[in-house]
């Protein structure tokens, strides 16, 4: 096994574990099902005393079979190591882990970070943990629908049931605060926080302000020529992207020189190249 394959599997069982930490340690013992088959895991659980993480394999299974079958072999292998060890994880840790709260609201917030950072590591790794996400792109073979709205309208009907049998409407919306929660935390993981910002410059002075970019602030920027469709003019357009810490520098290097200056400041997730941070470097491979 070549050390890449080694670190990919190291960091989605990592991920899994925080995965099942967070579903014993808040969700599942408060009866918070927050969609997926760990959310039907959590209602059978209560209602029928059967493991969680039983009732999640029990649940893949089928599905497991029916996506090698629309989506091929691969597919289906491809999501079996995360899903087999989430499932393994969640019995093991549930048989030693404290519960720290009671409190629906707490169990829910911190429940999502750390299923969000757990499920974050394993997408981020190139993993899978199966579950909806296979239903989804199953259903996506019959129905042509976005993967995105099935998974939504799955697990919104797993919010819906949990409130149903649990008899308790509040439980339902702590849900869909965990769901909220976690899908942020996930994009975070994947995307990172935002560290840099991407400026656009419309000017008449844009080569004096690109100048100033490239020896001033020691950053690259790159020209391209815009239209403006009130006055039909062509105009050329500044693009550069700098850290937090340049972008009063920046805003006031622009408006010294012109002071008509149009400036749009955008969030950046993660910038890779010169000056920034090397493809590769703390991701999967």
């Amino acid at each position: 096994m070549s050390w890449k394959i080694f670190t990919k599997f190291f960091w989605v069982t990592v991920g899994v574990a925080i995965t099942a930490l967070g579903l014993d340690l808040f969700l599942v013992p408060n009866k918070i099902a927050a969609g997926g088959t760990s959310g039907i895991a959590t209602i059978l659980h209560h209602m029928t005393g059967v493991p969680v993480g039983l009732t999640m394999l029990a649940l893949d299974v089928p599905l497991y079979a029916l996506g090698i079958y629309r989506l091929g072999l691969g597919f289906g292998l491809r999501s079996l190591y995360g899903s087999v060890s989430l499932a393994l994880l969640v019995d093991l840790f549930s048989l030693y882990v404290p519960v720290p709260t009671r409190d629906p609201l707490l169990a829910g917030l911190f429940g999502g970070v750390l299923v969000g950072l757990g499920l974050g590591l394993v997408f981020r790794f190139r993993g899978t943990t199966g579950g909806t996400d296979l239903a989804a792109a199953i259903l996506r073979t019959y129905t042509g629908m976005n993967i995105g709205m099935l998974l939504f309208v799955i697990d919104g009907m797993v919010v819906v049931a949990a409130g149903i049998v649990f008899q308790s409407w509040e439980l339902a919306l702590y849900a869909l605060i965990t769901i909220f929660v976690t899908t942020r935390v996930i994009d975070i993981v994947q995307e990172g926080i935002s560290y840099a910002k991407a400026f656009f410059i419309i000017s008449d002075h844009t080569g004096i302000i690109a100048d100033r970019i490239l020896h001033d602030l020691g950053r690259g920027a790159t020209a391209f020529t815009g239209r403006g469709l009130f006055t039909g003019n062509h105009r050329e357009v500044i693009l550069t992207v700098v850290g937090r810490s340049e972008v009063t520098r920046l805003k006031e290097m622009v408006y010294e020189i012109d002071p008509r200056a149009f400036i749009m400041v955008a969030d950046v997730r993660e910038v890779l190249g010169e000056g920034f941070k090397e493809y590769g470097r703390g991701k999967g491979m």
